[in-house]
């Protein structure tokens, strides 16, 4: 791998996975996700039609994404663009090599740009964070900045979404400062990212097994759990009935409901890590 191409992905193998990774799943007629390893990738969009895409997976996941957007879209299918909820490794994984592969434009929030046009790295990982084994490795965890040039913009000030017309995006920081979530009014879907997730990422086991539960934002990389609490607060004010998480399987209905009701009423208690390097001594409802 040359320099420039270095600069541009993370190559970085993560030894985690999940029961149901290589899986895909469609939770709508146009709403489909995969999982790479631990990290879901989403596509949306007629499997008939125009589509786009949402995140990029695990380093490296760019063959298996091109593989299975195939088999849902068909053969040289290309999305219209790629949407991405934050710039983490986990979920630019592919991003380099498909942006060259399909010459679409990605879209992230504005206060992601600096992360993904290489003039920014991300805070390390706290792997003195309070929580499980996945916590304690995240030393491994790529926290570079990639560099896509002018192959990235910005979201539109207007909260619209490029490529899909009945969706708005929405500001849901904390996790990183850029942060958003995309939220479909029509039918109350609504795809998270790690905003909350429905699996409790810092443990092996869970992560593993995919055991199922409305949590808050990965700990090791959340650095502000302020703006991380009321970013749930908004996304539980929607009261979607469908979400699509970052990490974890989807979830809908009374489940989804009442767990994120209870995330939201309970956030410091669930969710905040007792110690580590972002955590404030402060209560933060």
């Amino acid at each position: 791998m040359d320099q420039e191409r270095q600069q541009r992905e993370h190559d970085t193998f993560i030894p985690m996975t999940s029961v149901n990774s290589g899986m895909g799943r469609e939770v709508k007629p146009d709403v489909f996700y995969y999982t790479d390893q631990i990290a879901n990738i989403i596509c949306i969009g007629d499997p008939n039609g125009k589509w786009v895409l949402v995140d990029a997976g695990m380093p490296n996941a760019a063959e298996d994404i091109k593989s299975f957007v195939e088999g849902r879209f068909g053969e040289g299918s290309r999305p219209e663009a790629i949407l991405l909820t934050h710039g983490h490794f986990d979920h630019v994984g592919g991003l380099a090599d498909l942006v060259d592969d399909w010459n679409v434009t990605v879209y992230a929030h504005e206060l992601e740009l600096p992360y993904l046009q290489g003039e920014r790295d991300y805070p390390e990982p706290d792997m003195s964070v309070e929580g499980g084994m996945l916590a304690k490795i995240s030393g491994l965890y790529p926290n570079e900045a990639i560099n896509l040039g002018n192959q990235v913009k910005a979201l539109p000030d207007d909260h619209s979404v490029p490529g899909l017309d009945d969706w708005e995006w929405i500001h849901t920081p904390g996790h990183t400062p850029g942060h958003v979530s995309f939220y479909r009014k029509s039918d109350s879907l609504l795809i998270s990212g790690d905003a909350f997730v429905t699996v409790r990422q810092d443990s092996f086991y869970n992560v593993l097994t995919q055991e199922e539960e409305v949590n808050g934002p990965p700990r090791y990389l959340t650095t502000d759990w302020k703006r991380a609490y009321d970013s749930v607060k908004t996304l539980e004010g929607l009261h979607p009935q469908i979400v699509v998480p970052g990490h974890g399987e989807a979830m809908q209905g009374e489940d989804l409901t009442e767990g994120l009701r209870r995330l939201a009423d309970n956030f410091q208690a669930l969710a905040v890590p007792d110690h580590g390097r972002f955590v404030d001594d402060g209560n933060l409802q």
